[in-house]
């Protein structure tokens, strides 16, 4: 049966739109790659799909972006292989390359040739409820039970999935994707935008002051903007602002499950890997990445292109392109250095119940 565990079938046609079959003369201005090794090659041939290298066939693409899968290559049947130009003398007879310098955003192209987004349809489901004063672009599919809120604008071409819930007010742009289950309120989207399944979007921000009684809730009167290209991973959590905007700016990425306070402001192309948390008012620069589990607290400032280690701790501002890791965080080499030492001072500390003779 197709699917069955142990077989590897990229593109299950059970979930998964099919485009093709393409001759090699359109992999390649899909790819922006030369070809090498087609000496003899028949150009009506036509490829069907994307494979991995061990079980691609002849009508298959494939590709190759890390040193240690080379191996695999020298092995394969595929019909056609991505590749760096240094791999090219491991290619083997009969199968052609399609050189060049990033393969992996080649194949990212190539695989989306051959397995596009679904169309979307437009038209409203009889069961989706629509609020006072809600324009809604003919050309944009809204599902089974969603909920849009009075006043609300969705662009066109957007897709919305079932149970999302659209809130009073909020624009969506253009061509956006919005998962089953998302909550989206005190926001407005860009054009391109994708929130997976179980996103939150422009709830209520963590902020209260303290009285005599207890605690009293801060009003957060401010929005969410995601800009055009964002994409945000299923059950992630973007707080709307208190007196300002959350801002999260044009072809960032966040993973699953990833948690932004309010007030914070991304720029461009971040990266947010998943269960790590941004708390309220802390900016980060264009493409900055921060990877899982690390914790940033309020009121600081990431330089741009800095990188944020795994279950770093950060409590003050990082500087321009730095690395930074550990809890408190700290430069790669200075972490590193520390480790070394404690290694050395654990070696040489004598062990329990011992002493000199």
């Amino acid at each position: 049966m197709e699917g069955q565990v142990g077989i590897a079938l990229p593109g299950d046609g059970r979930f998964f739109e099919r485009s093709g079959p393409f001759p090699l003369q359109k992999l390649v201005e899909c790819a922006g790659a030369r070809t090498v090794g087609d000496e003899g090659s028949d150009p009506d041939t036509l490829y069907a799909g994307i494979a991995p290298l061990q079980s691609a066939g002849p009508q298959d693409v494939s590709f190759l972006d890390n040193r240690r899968y080379a191996p695999l290559l020298e092995q394969t049947r595929a019909g056609v292989v991505l590749l760096a130009p240094a791999f090219v003398d491991r290619l083997p007879k009969g199968t052609i390359g399609l050189v060049c310098q990033t393969p992996y955003l080649a194949w990212a192209r190539v695989a989306s040739l051959f397995h596009p987004l679904p169309a979307v349809v437009p038209g409203i489901h009889p069961t989706a409820l629509i609020g006072v004063d809600a324009v809604i672009d003919p050309s944009a599919q809204i599902g089974p039970f969603v909920v849009i809120g009075a006043r609300a604008f969705v662009g066109a071409g957007t897709r919305i999935d079932s149970h999302a819930v659209i809130g009073d007010g909020v624009q969506v742009g253009a061509r956006c994707r919005i998962g089953a289950q998302a909550c989206v309120s005190h926001a407005l989207l860009g054009d391109r935008v994708t929130l997976l399944a179980g996103v939150r979007v422009g709830q209520e921000g963590f902020g209260f002051a303290v009285g005599p009684d207890g605690f009293e809730t801060v009003p957060q009167l401010g929005r969410v903007i995601l800009e055009d290209g964002v994409e945000v991973g299923a059950n992630s959590t973007i707080d709307r602002g208190s007196s300002q905007d959350t801002v999260i700016g044009a072809g960032s990425r966040l993973d699953n499950l990833v948690q932004i306070g309010h007030n914070v402001r991304l720029g461009r192309c971040c990266i947010v890997v998943s269960q790590a948390g941004i708390s309220g008012s802390t900016e980060l620069g264009d493409f900055v990445t921060v990877a899982a589990q690390a914790g940033l607290i309020g009121h600081i400032r990431i330089g741009a292109k800095a990188r944020i280690g795994a279950q770093c701790g950060v409590m003050s501002d990082v500087d321009a392109g730095a690395d930074v890791i550990g809890s408190p965080a700290m430069p790669f080499r200075e972490f590193f250095r520390n480790v070394a030492v404690l290694r050395r001072l654990a070696k040489k500390a004598p062990r329990e119940g011992g002493g000199e003779a």
